[in-house]
């Protein structure tokens, strides 16, 4: 099975960013079988062909790691940037820096993400396929949540979250427009409910509500599928290693 050359320096665990894969590619010092290779979406059989950067052998690990992080207020779900470093930013990644071997912890990656504010259950692995399979809009996993808004959430907010909310993205000349499929929502009280959808676009649960008039003042995941936070004896911050079978029996 062939995969791009970008796609196997991602996974072996020798570069710390895409940035850092695409320059060692443009700068002639990856090799595949004695040849320079800059494109990086050359495709080749991993099996069969020998890849090379700076004279070191690089290979794709064996084994994939699949972790569940209670994810706290404040952190986001991406590699920090520079800028975002010297702006103070934290990241869930380093959460996990301290207690795993660097080469694991340069090939995690988020199933999907949370925003900084939002917190709770999110994924986190070395396995991309799983990934792509969480993640693909074309598998409608539910997704529950703990929403609290500033004002009362009202019978038709719910009556419009069940059937479908118009949504507009103002993107300096251009406007988004979409309509988010219907999702189930029960009060928890005059300002709380818990609110499930399949589907994941980028801060969808806020552009819901403020499509309604309503502010969110915050969201917490609390599960995926049926793979349940609460189910997992882990604090704000904390995060716990499963096994690829229990996401697979929970989500799927």
């Amino acid at each position: 099975m062939k995969i791009r050359l970008h796609q196997f320096l991602s996974k072996c665990g020798e570069f710390t960013s895409k940035k850092e894969i695409k320059e060692a590619i443009w700068n002639g010092e990856i090799l595949v079988n004695n040849s320079t290779v800059k494109d990086i979406k050359f495709e080749f059989n991993s099996n069969t062909k020998v890849v090379s950067y700076n004279g070191k052998i690089l290979k794709l690990p064996e084994k994939n790691y699949y972790f569940i992080i209670n994810k706290p207020k404040g952190y986001i779900c991406s590699r920090l940037s520079e800028q975002e470093k010297e702006l103070g930013k934290k990241s869930i990644f380093e959460i996990f820096k301290k207690n795993l071997d660097e080469s694991i912890f340069r090939r995690l990656i988020t199933v999907g993400r949370l925003d900084e504010d939002t917190t709770g259950l999110l994924i986190v692995t070395t396995d991309g396929k799983i990934v792509d399979k969480i993640s693909n809009p074309e598998s409608h996993i539910s997704k529950k949540y703990l929403v609290k808004t500033e004002l009362e959430i009202t019978m038709e907010e719910i009556l419009a979250i069940k059937k479908g909310v118009k949504i507009q993205i103002f993107d300096e000349d251009k406007i988004e427009q979409y309509i988010s499929r219907p999702a189930q929502i029960d009060l928890e009280g005059a300002n709380t409910a818990i609110l499930t959808i399949d589907e994941g676009k980028k801060r969808q649960i806020r552009r819901m509500f403020d499509s309604l008039g309503n502010y969110v003042v915050s969201i917490h995941r609390l599960a995926i599928g049926n793979l349940v936070l609460s189910d997992f004896d882990i604090m704000s911050g904390e995060y716990h290693e499963i096994i690829l079978d229990l996401i697979l029996e929970k989500c799927f």
